[in-house]
């Protein structure tokens, strides 16, 4: 997608600070953060939303990232919310994994 700012991203156009990357997924910290740390967990192909994984290997792929970068992050222990927004609720339409943390009580 020509037009998709994480496909953007993935091809070098936009630079980004990748926190994690390998073949299939890239990590960066959200540019309007929400919380101290605030990253986002995509997968280089281009998918429209959660909705549209239909590769398992890749469903798996995203969800032991972000549980390795829970870890690497530091936020094991200290209160996070993992979302995924769909059926046109996300601001991108390329599936990404928010990771906010540490989120304060309310």
């Amino acid at each position: 997608m020509n037009d998709c700012i994480f496909c953007q991203i993935r091809d070098g156009k936009i630079q980004a600070k990748f926190f994690y990357q390998d073949e299939d997924v890239m990590v960066f910290p959200d540019i309007h953060p929400r919380a101290k740390t605030h990253l986002l967990i995509v997968p280089k192909k281009h998918i429209p939303e959660f909705i549209f994984v239909e590769d398992e290997n890749l469903r798996e792929k995203l969800f032991h990232t972000v549980q390795q970068i829970i870890n690497q992050a530091g936020l094991k222990d200290n209160r996070y919310q993992i979302r995924i927004n769909g059926g046109g609720l996300q601001d991108v339409d390329h599936l990404h994994i928010h990771l906010l943390g540490p989120i304060t009580a309310a």
